[in-house]
């Protein structure tokens, strides 16, 4: 028996020779010729072929899989023509090589293996939306800041990504009621500051004061747990100085170029903040020619502004509006009157604002009765349908309106 499993059964057997005059018999009482007989042959020995002398028209699935089958694995490309995907500043994929490879079988699959960092520091994943991965949200971003005589400064990063997307808190977009409430007055107090970041809900903005103590610290803590944050400038008030914002104010009497320099040293105490808010300030707000530097320099940064609306004659809107800068207004002040029930009735009345323009944002100190009456009520207006945004989320917003 021969060894060719491929061959037709009984096609390896040796048959005997039959005798020529039987053959001759045959023929001639069948009335067949030879060429009929060598046709009869033929197509017995194609039907009995597992492939026979012609092939039946192949399925629509043999003939991807011989396809497929027969297809040359494409070349491998070098290292440096690899498409790559980063988990770092450059790009979302930068710290890998990814190679897709298809099998014999026809499936594609993804290979994707490490390859040396250009530069240290933590993988930052840029998912292409506003906001910080929360897992990277107490590190700045490098390309949003500079070094300056009064520290590191924010500004428009690569592509004009400004400091105000990067770090605002993400949102989910639906066009609800929405409601931001900005708690100020952090780093003053280390007890309040602690407090406000253990207790209130991530949906707290929460503005440090530039006068503060640790505000590296504290924003770090604040913004692990999913705070906003804002940085309070401290401005010259109508009643100064019986009413004294500080050393480092900024003041209708100072120069451009002072003013400026003490608006940079406030920005550089801390990093990570989507903007400005003012600390008194109602005659500095109130005087064109005084804010007018400020609100340009706010703009080339990148940078929103929140008035804190207790000021009538306050031109920040106005000036906002003249240079791009994001802007936006508080509608109420929560605790004007230090008690629970008092400030439960201002919440109440934030939230009958929102439910009639649509937003509204209330702000805040980080008193104790504040914070408690805050928690409370937000834990119930949530019920209610209520969506809590950061303030960076209800800015007028130059580039999107």
């Amino acid at each position: 028996m021969g060894t060719d499993l491929n061959a037709p059964l009984g096609q390896n057997r040796k048959e005997k020779p039959a005798r020529k005059r039987d053959l001759g018999r045959v023929l001639r009482y069948s009335g067949l010729s030879l060429g009929t007989l060598a046709v009869i042959g033929l197509s017995a020995w194609s039907s009995l072929s597992p492939d026979g002398l012609t092939r039946r028209p192949a399925t629509p699935a043999a003939t991807e899989a011989t396809a497929v089958a027969n297809e040359k694995p494409p070349a491998r490309k070098p290292d440096s023509e690899r498409a790559t995907g980063a988990l770092g500043r450059s790009g979302a994929l930068a710290g890998a090589h990814v190679e897709k490879v298809l099998t014999d079988e026809g499936a594609t699959v993804t290979k994707y293996t490490p390859r040396s960092r250009e530069s240290d520091g933590p993988a930052l994943i840029n998912v292409g939306q506003r906001g910080q991965d929360p897992r990277m949200a107490a590190l700045p971003n490098e390309d949003l800041l500079e070094d300056g005589p009064e520290g590191r400064l924010p500004i428009i990063g690569p592509g004009g990504l400004r400091p105000m997307d990067q770090y605002a808190r993400p949102w989910s977009g639906a066009r609800g009621t929405r409601i931001a409430i900005v708690v100020g007055g952090l780093g003053l107090s280390q007890t309040g500051t602690q407090r406000a970041i253990r207790d209130l809900p991530p949906e707290v903005t929460l503005a440090f004061a530039a006068a503060g103590n640790s505000l590296q610290r504290w924003m770090q803590d604040a913004r692990r747990d999913g705070h906003e944050i804002l940085l309070q400038v401290p401005m010259e008030p109508f009643d100064f100085p019986d009413n004294d914002p500080g050393p480092h104010a900024l003041s209708v009497s100072s120069s451009a170029k002072k003013n400026l320099a003490e608006l940079h040293r406030s920005m550089g105490q801390i990093t990570n903040y989507t903007g400005i808010m003012n600390y008194l300030g109602g005659r500095f707000l109130s005087d064109a020619d005084a804010l007018e530097p400020v609100m340009r320099d706010l703009g080339k940064r990148g940078l929103l502004f929140l008035d804190d609306g207790t000021s009538a004659q306050s031109l920040s809107g106005t000036l906002a509006g003249a240079f791009d800068v994001p802007h936006g207004f508080a509608d109420l002040v929560l605790d004007g009157e230090l008690s629970r029930s008092a400030i439960l009735r201002r919440l109440d009345e934030l939230e009958r604002i929102a439910r009639r323009n649509g937003t509204a944002i209330g702000v805040a100190s980080a008193f104790e009765e504040s914070l408690a009456a805050i928690g409370e009520w937000m834990a119930e207006a949530q019920g209610r349908g209520i969506e809590f945004v950061g303030a960076a989320a209800l800015v007028k917003d130059p580039q999107q309106n």
